[in-house]
């Protein structure tokens, strides 16, 4: 039709251009023009009969609408009026008209067929909740609940639409369901808890088919299964079963796990009505309590409570009871954990194997807990008992490490190192003597290193006792105890370390006993090991550094105490003119105080190291005071008749003063009566290298250049550790002194 009417405008608008693009006659045209206008009739009576068709349709449709509507429908019979009337020339410019008229009708339409279905929602709403407050107050009616249910999915189906246009009325809607919702929770949670009761008299808990509250008859909604029902139709079965899962945890399974004297028993009562139809569990107190050494009776009586609330109370549905033990399952397994599981972990490695049938009892518990639908089967998280049992090896294993561990800080930051230098070794002092493990020596240890390897051995003692993983705890509790002197002594005992003290030939010879009794730790224990840590079991890495650390403690008392003498030493400022009473007082002075300094260390170690040590550490000093000293007297040129006397005397006043402390470095008795004989200074001879050649200098000071001459030449001068670059020396700067 459309096109129609294109073609007819396009005729009557530009006639001229047919004439132009046709070659046909006037006459033809002329039919030509006849025929179009026919089309252009027909086309214009078929558009009117269809408007004409569908002028019922638009009138009940704009009826549909509001008042305002009404001018719209006038303006469309005043449109038909003047379509009919309008000239053919025009009709093209009225329907276009027309449709745009039309378009701004059925935008409107929408608009209003949205506010009715707001009003619909409304009406909707209203009625469900009229409904429900009906059910809720009165009637009881079987399917009040699913008004309940309706509305709450219209409700939240409008709240979840963002708010956009929203009418003021859903708000107050949403606060009158809330209300009538809230008061369904009040009344659905007073008919279960009257059907689950507890009597504290009795101490009995009762759970009846029927609620207790008002009229029972036709009351189908009061059944207990019912009322769960509900619950899960409204989605809020947790808050249902959670008032009953709190009567059950508080009255019946927290005293079955905390006293361990009751006795549960379970009646059921029929008489073929809902009304007599109740079950009742007992909770009977004894006063005999039971030993429960592997959780028998506690599991027992837990496995009847369970049974009866998955009968009575869940009536054997899965989505129920696993509710309910969502509900106590975490307060149940905590309960028992602390009232059972960690009191009956072992306190000692020989019984924990004793504990394998907790272990057992624990695992089948949770097993049938599994098939009560109380705990999820595929879930290992909620195998909390199973889980502390297995690992309560490792739990004892644990506790006891951090015993030895506290007690070892606790003895080594406790005990007073100070009281070492004044007191007496004995049982009752602080200082005890002990051998060490491979030498032939005793040595002085402080009574917290000695403690402290008491708590290492009974360590590896358990560990020889117990199951693999528990040897292995107690195995590092060993190490860790022994690392900890390593760590807290050097710290505590700082300022004695860095200066000569006994305190740190006492730390000395712990280190040394340390490193020695750590040592034979594997021989000792390794093959009582289980097997699986004999591998592991090293300690040559922790004895290594003791060892190393006892080492760097004694050669810095050494460095110490040479420090000082070196210090003496360069005070008698060469033993150079010592002819002269002033240089002769000062060198003397020099030699007493390297005698005093070496009586002070002898005064301090020889009582408390070792003998082997003490003895090997005296012959160090003294070879370095005997060298010292003849170095500096071999660099003396120049030297008078009556020097060469004093120095001989100095020398002679040296040996004499150090007598005692060389006496004390022989090892047999018997050489101790003949000091002076000629095997004594053999033996010492051999023990410090440089005293032959420190005694045989005050020799040469005394001897003709012939008389040394022979001497070297016999080759005794190079036995006592003369070199020939010396003797050229010597010889060379008194010659004069010696011509005689």
């Amino acid at each position: 039709m459309m096109m129609c009417v294109e073609v007819a405008w396009a005729v009557r608008v530009s006639p001229g251009r047919v004439g132009v693009t046709t070659n046909s006659s006037n006459g033809e045209l002329r039919l030509w023009v006849l025929l179009l206008r026919l089309h252009l009739l027909r086309s214009w009576s078929s558009a009117l009969a269809l408007v004409l068709v569908n002028q019922n349709f638009l009138g009940n449709l704009s009826l549909t609408c509001s008042s305002s509507l009404q001018c719209s429908r006038n303006f469309s019979q005043s449109s038909l009026v003047d379509f009919r009337l309008a000239p053919s020339s025009s009709i093209d410019i009225l329907l276009f008209y027309l449709v745009d008229h039309i378009k701004i009708i059925m935008r409107y339409l929408q608009v209003k067929q949205k506010d009715l279905t707001q009003y619909y929602v409304i009406l909707s709403t209203t009625e469900a909740e009229r409904a429900a407050t009906v059910g809720v107050t009165q009637s009881y009616d079987r399917s009040f609940h699913c008004h309940f249910r309706d509305m709450l999915g219209l409700l939240r189906h409008s709240d979840e639409g963002g708010g956009f246009d929203e009418p003021a009325v859903y708000g107050f809607l949403r606060k009158d369901w809330s209300e009538c919702f809230d008061e369904l929770q009040d009344v659905l949670a007073k008919n279960a808890l009257s059907c689950v009761q507890y009597e504290p008299e009795s101490s009995k808990l009762i759970v009846r088919s029927l609620s207790q509250i008002g009229d029972t008859q036709n009351c189908v909604c009061k059944e207990n299964r019912t009322i769960f029902n509900i619950y899960c139709c409204l989605g809020i079965l947790e808050y249902g079963l959670g008032k009953v899962a709190d009567l059950v945890m508080k009255h019946v399974i927290v005293p079955s796990i905390t006293n361990n004297a009751l006795t549960i028993l379970v009646e059921e009562h029929d008489n073929g009505s809902l009304e007599g139809c109740q079950a009742i569990l007992y909770i009977d107190s004894s006063s005999e309590l039971k030993e429960d050494k592997d959780g028998s009776f506690l599991y027992s009586r837990l496995r009847q409570i369970v049974n009866f609330v998955y009968r009575f109370i869940c009536f054997q549905n899965a989505d129920w009871m696993q509710c309910f033990g969502k509900l106590t399952w975490p307060r149940m397994s905590d309960l028992i954990i602390i009232h059972f599981l960690s009191k009956a972990v072992p306190d000692a490695a020989s019984k924990v194997i004793g504990f394998q049938n907790i272990v057992k009892c624990s695992a089948e518990f949770e097993t049938f807990l599994k098939e009560m639908k109380l705990i999820q089967s595929t879930d290992s998280n909620e195998e909390k008992l199973s889980h502390y049992a297995h690992n309560v090896e490792v739990h004892f294993a644990s506790r006891k490490r951090n015993e030895i561990l506290a007690r070892s800080r606790s003895l080594l930051l406790q005990f007073n190192y100070d009281l070492l230098a004044v007191s007496d070794v004995g049982p009752n002092s602080s200082a005890y003597i002990t051998d060490l493990l491979f030498q032939s020596d005793k040595c002085i240890v402080s009574k917290a290193v000695l403690d402290l390897m008491e708590l290492v051995h009974g360590a590896l003692k358990d560990a020889c006792l117990s199951p693999a993983r528990v040897a292995k705890e107690f195995y590092h509790a060993a190490r860790d105890a022994l690392l900890l002197y390593k760590a807290v002594i050097p710290i505590k005992l700082g300022k004695q370390l860095d200066s000569i003290s006994q305190v740190a030939i006492v730390i000395y010879n712990e280190c040394q006993y340390l490193s020695e009794e750590v040592l034979g730790l594997a021989y000792e224990y390794r093959t009582d090991f289980p097997s699986a840590l004999q591998k592991q079991a090293l300690f040559l890495d922790i004895a290594l550094n003791f060892h190393q650390i006892a080492e760097n403690i004694l050669q810095k008392q050494v460095h110490l105490v040479s420090v000082s003498l070196r210090e003496a030493i360069d005070g008698a400022d060469g033993f150079q003119n010592t002819h002269q009473p002033q240089h002769y007082e000062s060198a003397k002075f020099s030699i007493e105080q390297i005698v005093f300094i070496v009586e002070k260390a002898r005064i301090m170690w020889e009582r408390l190291l070792p003998a082997s040590t003490y003895k090997r550490t005296m012959c160090t000093i003294l070879d370095s005071v005997f060298s010292e000293i003849a170095r500096d007297l071999l660099l003396l040129d120049d030297l008078a008749a009556e020097e060469t006397l004093q120095l001989q005397r100095l020398i002679q006043i040296t040996i004499e003063n150090l007598s005692s402390l060389l006496e004390s470095l022989i090892i047999d008795s018997v050489e101790k009566q003949n000091f002076l004989n000629e095997a004594t200074w053999t033996h010492l001879d051999e023990k410090i290298p440089s005293l032959p050649k420190f005694r045989k200098l005050a020799d040469l000071y005394d001897m003709p250049l012939k008389s040394i001459t022979l001497v070297w030449e016999s080759g005794e001068l190079l036995s006592c550790g003369f070199t020939s670059c010396e003797m050229q020396v010597f010889l060379a700067c008194n010659n004069a002194s010696l011509a005689n």
